[in-house]
């Protein structure tokens, strides 16, 4: 009986005992959660050239950058620091490219010199403020043929993430004649994500250029982006990882190979064009890519983009169409008149291409090769289609160039095309009625910089007949081709 008794306490004290165990082990699980971010901050186990935990630091020690951004409202000119690479001896000559698309009191950023300029000369206020880069004569740079300037060109985002401004979600690179169209900039950048790791940019016209530097690299005339966390990274890493790679010849290329280090490849984006090509540009502006006009490069080394005119005067000519729809600037519709089976198409902005005959679209969407490859002697190609352009004056289109823009509506433009008179025209029958087409004009609405948050698609357009030929630009609906 006792026996019983003592086995029925036994088990009466093991049911008291359980609930109080557990409770003490709910209570210490609840300690370690509360303090485990202090020790995680107190005892790191990443390496140090990786982003901090954002719990742990809210800025960077060396010049109090928040690590992550959290303000998730729309992307603005504001938001984006440009660095410029530009030389005290040049500047006076090459600033007028950057001087047209810079907006001062409202772009930010700034030209990175290798100097200071000269005292005697008074740095212009058209101009974007300077900085002189620090000393590179400590790093090792041995590609034989290049410049050391390389190394110093390949730290402009990191002296640029170094003076800690605020509200910089964006740095983007470029050369002193990169010419940036600012808000298609601002359209592309504002499908990213700025608090993740993005590198946007795109590769060179060549593939020559390509196969020797890299495919995958976003090339620096044509500009860059690259966002805040990633800018961060690379600010940790630079200087340690640029002599790895001595032997590159290009700012570009360091940057690129520090930045496949990180692990984060090329977001590319084809409305920035590096123009590694040489000749006449018509014939790819004339077949923009469907995206945003973002960038041209190198525009000294190739002829003129209208005719008869200079080159600064063509860029402020093709900016008086952009100023009034930068998002609907160099994109291509195509068109037919059955009627009289005439084909058409339009460079809005630019150029329109008129042919006596019934144009497959594929054929139309393909750039005439109106230019050459970089190196004159090289047999490289292009990283795009083209076709040639015929020098048989009865087997190339009438071509027509953008003269005047204007507002009809709140929403809508209408633009007008002239015919170029060429010293060869063809003598054909076909050609006759076309030659009596003096203008064009283009009736087109708005593009809003939504659209190129969607599935990209072409849009269409129809012929209107009239004293002069009206093209209308519209939406696809679903029958349209």
């Amino acid at each position: 009986m006792a026996s019983r008794r003592e086995a029925v306490q036994h088990r009466l004290t093991q049911t008291q005992i359980f609930p109080f165990l557990f409770v003490a082990i709910f209570a210490v699980l609840g300690v370690v959660s509360i303090f485990s971010p202090l020790f995680y901050c107190v005892f790191p186990t990443q390496p140090h050239w990786h982003l901090s935990s954002p719990h742990c630091h809210k800025s960077d020690p060396i010049s109090g950058h928040r690590e992550t951004q959290v303000n998730y409202g729309n992307t603005n000119l504001s938001h984006i620091l440009f660095g410029i690479s530009g030389s005290a001896k040049t500047w006076s000559n090459r600033r007028f490219y950057t001087e047209l698309w810079w907006k001062p009191k409202i772009t930010r950023g700034f030209v990175w010199l290798d100097e200071k300029p000269s005292e005697n000369k008074r740095w212009p206020v058209t101009s974007p403020p300077y900085r002189v880069s620090g000393d590179t004569s400590n790093f090792t740079y041995t590609f034989k043929r290049g410049t050391r300037s390389a190394v110093r060109i390949a730290r402009i985002v990191k002296e640029s993430f170094e003076l800690g401004l605020d509200n910089v979600r964006w740095f983007v690179m470029g050369d002193d004649d990169t010419f940036f169209f600012l808000e298609n900039l601002v359209t592309v950048l504002e499908k990213y994500d700025y608090n993740e790791m993005y590198y946007i940019g795109s590769n060179s016209e060549s593939a020559g250029q390509d196969a020797i530097h890299s495919y995958s690299m976003a090339y620096g005339g044509a500009g860059f982006a690259i966002s805040y966390p990633l800018a961060a990274e690379l600010f940790t890493v630079l200087d340690g990882c640029i002599d790895r790679y001595a032997s590159f010849y290009g700012s570009d290329q360091k940057v690129h190979g520090c930045i496949s280090e990180i692990g984060v490849p090329l977001t590319k984006e084809l409305g920035f064009h590096q123009v590694d090509i040489r000749g006449d540009l018509y014939g790819l502006l004339a077949a923009h890519p469907l995206a945003p006009l973002v960038s041209l490069h190198h525009l000294n080394y190739v002829q003129s983009i209208f005719p008869n005119m200079t080159q600064i005067d063509s860029l402020k000519r093709l900016m008086s169409a952009y100023q009034v729809d930068p998002g609907r600037t160099l994109q291509q519709s195509i068109c037919y008149d059955l009627n009289r089976k005439w084909s058409i198409s339009v460079s809005w902005g630019y150029t329109v291409q008129l042919y006596p005959s019934l144009v497959t679209t594929k054929d139309l969407e393909t750039a005439f090769q109106t230019f050459q490859v970089w190196k004159r002697k090289s047999k490289e190609q292009f990283v795009f289609n083209t076709r040639p352009m015929s020098s048989d004056p009865c087997k190339k289109p009438v071509v027509y160039f953008f003269e005047s823009v204007e507002n009809v509506a709140q929403d809508r433009s209408l633009t007008r095309y002239k015919r170029f008179v060429d010293l060869l025209e063809c003598n054909g029958t076909d050609y006759t009625p076309l030659f009596a087409v003096e203008f064009i004009n283009v009736s087109a609405s708005t593009l809003s910089s939504e659209t190129w948050k969607m599935a990209p698609r072409r849009q269409c357009c129809e012929v209107v007949n009239g004293s002069d030929l009206q093209v209308n630009i519209r939406g696809c609906n679903l029958q349209s081709n």
